[in-house]
């Protein structure tokens, strides 16, 4: 064979070599994220489990008929228990777990918290039968950070989704009205039957417990919230223990204080948090702190006002009633706060120790 035409063979041969080579290095880095989707699924999927929950309603004709809903949950405790959603096992006559498995059983429930949308449930089980799912730190996430949700939407078993955490801070209002703060919003798609199932971080640590999407249609359209797991962790075990979260109350009914109210009202400042209500024999009855006394007419609406103004909570500014609310809700019941109040026109300093809010 001619020499010039070895020549020719031996760099096409060398080319093709190349861009086999360069294939492969571009295969292994397109790879490599899909891996740890795959070892973050195989290591958390046994602790993702289905949950059928049944609720009897009545027909038309005023009978009982059972209506089954399903969610997910994650295990967090080898001995059975389970982290879910509050709306997932909410007035659910009977519980049933399916394990990644198949295996089904029977599942009670051991508390349940309306407020943060969460609740532990337990199913018995052996020794070294069930995974249990590490929990994280959702105070160390950042906006863009991979995520991964496993869930078990519309009872078809584990699937995963992944996206990035959109966005951090965001707060929701669960079933009770009550605003959950610091809610996690992905983009990774969550369908109803995610809710209670654990979103992850890449190193396969639950982060959140998937909870909600906003959608016009009820699928996912990349707009996704999961409870942080910090909360989680925070309340579990009064779930545990108690069935119920000891929350920290101080006894009163508190409304918004907005320049504008202010000015009309002729009061001395323009933000904080009015008392309107005092339960009788409760801590800011105690305490003797003022609700309202007579109404006036702001606008279109008729206020209760006269009550007393919290202006500053433990050294800290109020703003608004919301974050008033926030920093009871960062106290324990029992614990003493000290606050300024605007009482008629004069500053007085009050110290409040925080009751057990009742549970209802």
């Amino acid at each position: 064979m001619p020499r010039n035409i070895q020549k020719r063979l031996f760099c096409v041969l060398f080319v093709l070599i190349a861009a086999v080579v360069l294939s492969i290095q571009i295969a292994d880095a397109q790879t490599e994220d899909e891996q740890n989707n795959i070892d973050v699924y195989r290591q958390v999927s046994p602790g993702v489990v289905n949950i059928t929950s049944v609720v009897m309603r009545s027909d038309f004709f005023l009978n009982p008929v059972p209506q089954e809903g399903a969610g997910s949950g994650a295990i967090v405790d080898p001995r059975g228990y389970i982290l879910t959603n509050n709306h997932v096992i909410k007035d659910a006559q009977r519980l049933e777990v399916t394990l990644s498995n198949g295996t089904k059983k029977p599942a009670k429930l051991v508390g349940a918290d309306p407020d943060s949308d969460l609740a532990v449930i337990k199913i018995e089980a052996s020794g070294g039968e069930l995974t249990a799912i590490p929990m994280g730190d959702s105070s160390q996430l950042q906006v863009g950070q991979k995520v991964l949700a496993i869930g078990n939407p519309f009872g078809l078993g584990e699937t995963l989704t992944t996206g990035i955490i959109s966005s951090l801070g965001r707060s929701i209002r669960s079933e009770s009205g009550v605003k959950i703060e610091d809610v996690i919003q992905t983009d990774a798609s969550i369908n109803p039957g995610n809710s209670g199932g654990p979103l992850l971080n890449s190193d396969g640590k639950i982060i959140g417990i998937n909870t909600a999407i906003i959608s016009p249609t009820g699928a996912s359209v990349g707009i996704g919230f999961a409870i942080p797991i910090n909360t989680a962790k925070r309340i579990l075990p009064d779930l545990i223990t108690k069935g119920y979260v000891s929350y920290p109350w101080i006894g009163a009914t508190i409304y918004p204080l907005i320049p504008g109210m202010a000015k009309l009202l002729k009061l001395k400042v323009d933000q904080g948090a009015m008392i309107v209500e005092v339960v009788r024999g409760g801590p800011a009855d105690r305490a003797g702190l003022k609700g309202a006394d007579s109404s006036a007419r702001v606008g279109n609406f008729t206020l209760p006002v006269g009550g007393d103004v919290v202006t500053e909570f433990d050294g800290i500014k109020v703003e608004s009633s919301d974050q008033f609310i926030r920093l009871i809700r960062s106290r324990h019941p029992g614990d003493t706060i000290k606050l300024k109040v605007l009482h008629g026109n004069t500053f007085i300093n009050v110290k409040v120790t925080l009751g057990e809010r009742p549970v209802l």
